[in-house]
């Protein structure tokens, strides 16, 4: 019996390690590095990046790109047709960046209608039992908590953190460094930058502590930060109606971030809007 060899370790591998238990279609495209542990089931139409560990009896299927340095943990279900009962059999997929660690019985589905996409960007972090409906779009540098149940079409930017044992409806975006509470009912958009929490989940304030971790500055002369919390108050704190304050913060210069904030409130309270919101990224 083969060796089954630590996550840890895949950085170091040079050739492919398949185990003899493991089930992988010669047509599967597994790139140097890859290493599958014993059990799993690869399917004809998946491809592998460089030094990813597949661990045991995890199960890859249909159109299915996943990137380099990935760690896949036992159970996990990547790939599969979408739980849509619009699914018509469509050519769909989903693709995986780099650097994720997507950990135990985790579940990814395949978009639904022709040509889509469910994407999930680089270093990731999705905890145990999460699962990811059709169509989702997922950034970069994401942290969600244990049993986390997002349904189809719902968009999270860049560096949100999500509390475990909820649930995430249909089309809602979360914003980029946003923070969720763990068993929050999120049932609309949450903000960028902002503390959501409750059932059903409500702003409660800027999330300091992600931006700070984040590098963003935090000192009392910070005039970004100064101008931020100011936007927020006219959004969320007075008595004005959002798209009044809206009104009033676009009167000023916006710095980057309050920028975003007003551009995605505006997105989402626009009139007639259906489905999700186009994401709006901001790097530091």
């Amino acid at each position: 019996m083969s060796e089954l060899r630590h996550p840890s370790s895949i950085t170091a591998a040079r050739s492919i390690e398949v185990h003899p238990s493991a089930v992988v279609d010669s047509r599967a495209e597994l790139d140097q590095g890859v290493i599958i542990g014993p059990g799993a089931v690869v399917g004809p139409q998946v491809k592998i990046g460089a030094n990813t560990w597949i661990g045991p009896h995890v199960v890859l299927d249909g159109r299915l790109t996943i990137g380099a340095g990935n760690r896949v943990f036992p159970g996990a279900c990547l790939g599969l047709e979408p739980q849509d009962l619009k699914y018509r059999g469509a050519t769909t997929e989903v693709v995986i960046g780099d650097g994720n660690t997507i950990r135990e019985c985790v579940t990814i589905n395949r978009a639904t209608d022709e040509g889509e996409q469910t994407r999930i960007g680089d270093k990731n972090l999705l905890m145990a039992y999460c699962h990811l409906g059709h169509n989702c779009h997922l950034g970069d540098g994401i942290v969600m908590s244990n049993a986390i149940q997002v349904a189809g079409h719902v968009v999270i930017e860049d560096r949100a953190v999500i509390g475990g044992c909820l649930g995430i409806h249909q089309f809602v975006h979360i914003g980029s460094l946003a923070m969720v509470g763990g068993m929050t009912r999120v049932d609309r958009d949450v903000p960028p930058y902002c503390l959501v929490e409750g059932h059903p989940g409500r702003v409660r304030g800027l999330n300091r502590v992600g931006l700070r971790r984040s590098g963003f500055d935090l000192g009392e002369k910070s005039a970004e930060l100064r101008q931020l919390q100011e936007v927020w108050n006219l959004l969320y704190r007075s008595d004005h109606v959002i798209a009044k304050g809206l009104q009033i913060a676009r009167q000023q210069t916006l710095m980057p971030a309050s920028e975003h904030l007003c551009a995605f409130v505006e997105a989402s309270i626009e009139k007639g809007r259906r489905g999700p919101m186009p994401a709006v990224s901001l790097h530091r």
